[in-house]
């Protein structure tokens, strides 16, 4: 006999229409989406959701809220943050990101300056597995070749963002990919196969696109770039790791220490100077772990007052299929992103309900996770209240309405995700 399904509550779902109205009423009104800490947003939301369900007793609704706070995924997802801002600082801190910055612009082809500087800010945003990181270095240079040549500023500042949102999208280290990873419970690598063979088309048609735009322009490069390799190796080093399947606690711990080391026969640091710089990168990803944990717990009471079986009976009734969950599941984090304006949170939030959609309708892990990523970053690239196109207007000294008309790959990638839905690609056997 088949199990007859909850129809769920719909009140249970206030708490996240408590953070909404706080987090994104808050960026209306002041024009500012950063005004309210998204943490002290959730965390009144976690208290709403505490109040409801006057009935249960409040030491049984905690209890609930800290199992899910607690969740073995959480937990795990808050280590792998902390270990990937440690690994990423000390990076930072030993000249990685310098070096890869001028070792990519000393190969850039002067005939392809805008379509290499894309490159370039793919490799940056896959090494360094922040695409506002990404943006902030390469911006400046972004600009004067843009002086230097004549061509429209816009034009080369959305070469760059599409580039950062490639790595936030791919990245082995990035937030995002380990949010949707840990959420869909499946591996790194795999998820970074289904993802790339999504979205390359979308890098080698902005590439095209680039290349034709600014053919009439004629300049280049001018001055002489200093790197140092060795300073490039730990980011090489983690990304092949990552792709051989090496663990990920293993590969960001091995990564951070091998950093330190040469950042210390360097002389960017001795030992203490390498703890504080680990030590500052886990502090970085401090407000994003305690989100995770609030956030979990949140959930899980919405969940055990019902809100989680209302949401999903509401997205049923839309869906046909297999295909119709999918799109489903890729128009469920578009909204949260298009709210939060943080396609990390997005993805956190939307996951266990993408979860239950997937193991509903048979979706792969790896295809869901990838669902995830694709569409939370597409959605995080093009809107002008996000912290992507912020930090690169506010570089430029240009309007982020300038940008939008230029950002061809975050549309691209949308585009491709949609068409991977359509046409069943990639289509792997599930493990």
């Amino acid at each position: 006999m088949t199990k007859e399904p909850k129809k769920g509550n719909a009140l249970a779902l206030l708490p996240i229409g408590i953070f909404l109205i706080l987090f994104l009423g808050t960026g209306i009104a002041t024009q500012d989406f950063y005004r309210m800490p998204v943490l002290v947003a959730f965390l009144i939301a976690a208290t709403v959701a505490l109040l409801l369900n006057p009935k249960e007793k409040m030491q049984t609704k905690l209890e609930i809220f800290c199992k899910g706070a607690g969740e073995s995924n959480i937990i795990l997802m808050c280590m792998i943050f902390l270990l990937a801002g440690a690994f990423s600082n000390v990076a930072k801190s030993m000249g990685a990101v310098e070096s890869t910055v001028q070792l990519s612009l000393s190969i850039l082809p002067t005939h392809l300056l805008v379509a290499g500087l894309f490159i370039i800010a793919c490799f940056i945003s896959i090494s360094m597995g922040t695409s506002v990181g990404t943006i902030t270095a390469l911006t400046p240079i972004g600009l004067g070749i843009a002086q230097e040549t004549g061509m429209p500023i816009a034009l080369v500042i959305g070469a760059i963002i599409g580039g950062g949102m490639f790595g936030d999208n791919l990245s082995m280290i990035s937030d995002t990919t380990i949010a949707a990873v840990r959420t869909q419970g499946c591996e790194l690598k795999d998820k970074f196969k289904t993802n790339f063979l999504i979205v390359l088309p979308a890098a080698i048609i902005t590439i095209i696109i680039l290349t034709v735009l600014t053919s009439k322009y004629q300049g280049s490069m001018k001055g002489v770039y200093t790197y140092s390799f060795i300073q490039v190796v730990p980011y090489i080093a983690v990304l092949v790791g990552a792709l051989i399947g090496v663990n990920v606690f293993v590969l960001l711990a091995g990564g951070t220490v091998f950093a330190g080391l040469i950042g210390m026969f360097n002389g960017s640091f001795d030992f203490f100077g390498f703890m504080q710089a680990a030590g500052d990168g886990m502090m970085g990803m401090e407000d994003l772990a305690m989100l995770s944990i609030v956030i979990g717990g949140t959930l899980a009471l919405i969940k055990y007052n019902g809100g989680i079986d209302f949401l999903l009976n509401s997205i049923k009734k839309c869906i046909r299929s297999k295909k119709g969950a999918e799109f489903g599941i890729a128009a469920l984090v578009s909204v949260v992103d298009l709210c939060t304006a943080n396609n990390t949170i997005a993805i956190v939030m939307a996951g266990p309900l993408a979860k239950d959609i997937a193991e509903e309708y048979d979706i792969d892990p790896r295809r869901t996770a990838s669902l995830l990523d694709i569409f939370s970053s597409c959605w995080q690239g093009m809107i002008p209240y996000g912290a992507q196109i912020l930090a690169a207007a506010g570089l430029a000294a240009v309007s982020p309405m300038e940008l939008l008309p230029y950002i061809y790959y975050p549309m691209l990638m949308g585009i491709c995700g949609l068409l991977a839905i359509a046409f069943g690609f990639p289509n792997f056997k599930r493990k």
